[in-house]
């Protein structure tokens, strides 16, 4: 299984309105996307700033295609990002995972 991690800032006061457009636009299209896992949305206020992580699990690296286009490493954007997000960070980070709830320890 892979993790796919992607970072985004709000104004503090848009963050309720973000995660509903979330909701709406990059969480529904992680579900329709076979070979995805599901999506943990986490959620820091600070600064007056709310700080999104958006960690989505995938079965492979042809279902992170499947979602995110031939350039893997490149962050997904959807039309109103622009005026929610303080900057559009270009990449997201990929992790193997290694141990889940549900699951043991992968041994090396």
């Amino acid at each position: 299984m892979i993790a796919r991690a992607w970072h985004g800032r709000v104004p503090e006061g848009k963050a309720d309105a973000y995660f509903e457009y979330l909701r709406a636009t990059g969480l529904k299209e992680y579900e329709g996307t076979a070979g995805n896992r599901g999506v943990y949305v986490l959620r820091s206020r600070s600064g007056g700033f709310a700080d999104f992580l958006l960690v989505s699990l995938w079965d492979s690296w042809d279902a992170i295609r499947r979602f995110a286009g031939a350039d893997i490493e490149k962050a997904v954007y959807y039309p109103e990002d622009r005026g929610f997000l303080v900057e559009m960070e270009p990449t997201v980070t990929h992790y193997e995972v290694l141990a889940a709830p549900g699951s043991t320890a992968r041994k090396s």
